[in-house]
């Protein structure tokens, strides 16, 4: 859809069916923060947190993990700085992207450290399938390592989120990953249901999914993508918000309806220069990088507004 339809076009009232919600909350204001891979060249984190702030975002969702902005086994030291600069800066860091996967001593350190600097909510990592096993057996077994770590995310008071990522991972399909969380039944351990990669993997079926995973989605990533032929397939092509494929009028009706107080990640994951995959040196002029999140972003809010979100 692109922009000029979707402003055009409004949201028309929608009439879904309602749920019984484990832990929905009334909307009050959805914030928005930025996935800081694409801001990886920033290394300072007081320079980062004041970009991010002249963006107009309200916070950062602030990679900790190997090779991001904090590495894990710096946490205690970095964290607290990050943190400390986002509040100068007169933003915040809600969230933060990890790789966690089990409950062992460095996911703890991480998830002990965000607790005491206020961050309820991250993202974990990916459980990918091996395609040469037992489809069935591997969901109880990514079943049994996610119990564990919400084991910890009870301990810390913390929203641990599984991301419905594309590919031979387990959650693409969302069936698999809605029957874990069902069975775990915990506040403390939910989905960043990414309608991007739900579009991708489930075409038209998307909303299915949604409905069925919608009481246990604690935050929502904004992208957009586009399918090109190339040599005879279809590739998948980020693009820039609104230019793209992914029903953003039907996703917000949703929403809505579904009372989904959230915070939301923005990615960026067209052409940047490199920036886009998390580069520390982009080829193009940080200006350009800005400038185009900056775009997004006020479509977003412009989007958002008109939802009455």
């Amino acid at each position: 859809m692109k922009r000029r339809d979707f402003i055009a076009t409004g949201l028309a009232a929608a009439v879904l069916p309602k749920t019984n919600f484990l832990f929905a909350e009334p909307i009050t204001g959805m914030e928005i923060s930025v996935f800081s891979k694409t801001l990886h060249w920033i290394k300072d984190y007081e320079t980062l947190a004041n970009t991010v702030a002249e963006m107009g975002f309200d916070g950062i969702d602030l990679t900790v993990r190997p090779e991001g902005h904090v590495l894990p086994e710096n946490v205690e030291t970095d964290l607290p700085k990050a943190v400390l600069a986002a509040q100068k800066a007169k933003i915040k860091i809600p969230m933060m992207v990890t790789s966690i996967l089990q409950a062992d001593a460095l996911s703890e350190l991480v998830l002990k450290t965000a607790s005491t600097q206020k961050i309820k909510h991250y993202r974990m990592g990916w459980y990918h399938y091996d395609m040469k096993k037992d489809i069935m057996g591997q969901v109880d077994s990514f079943g049994q390592q996610m119990k564990g770590v919400d084991e910890l995310n009870k301990k810390y008071k913390i929203s641990g989120e599984y991301q419905n990522h594309g590919g031979q991972n387990f959650g693409a399909a969302i069936w698999d990953l809605y029957a874990i969380l069902k069975k775990i039944n915990s506040p403390h351990t939910g989905c960043q249901y990414d309608i991007n990669h739900a579009t991708a993997e489930n075409g038209a079926n998307w909303e299915t999914g949604f409905w069925l995973i919608a009481p246990y989605i604690k935050s929502l990533p904004i992208k957009d993508f586009k399918w090109e032929l190339k040599n005879g397939t279809l590739q998948k092509v980020g693009c820039p918000l609104g230019e793209g494929i992914v029903n953003w009028k039907l996703l917000l009706q949703l929403i809505k309806q579904y009372q989904l107080n959230v915070p939301i990640t923005m990615h960026f994951e067209y052409d940047l220069g490199g920036a886009e995959n998390g580069s520390r040196t982009p080829t193009i002029d940080p200006q350009e990088i800005i400038s185009a999140m900056k775009r997004d972003l006020a479509l977003l809010k412009s989007w958002l507004k008109e939802a009455g979100l």
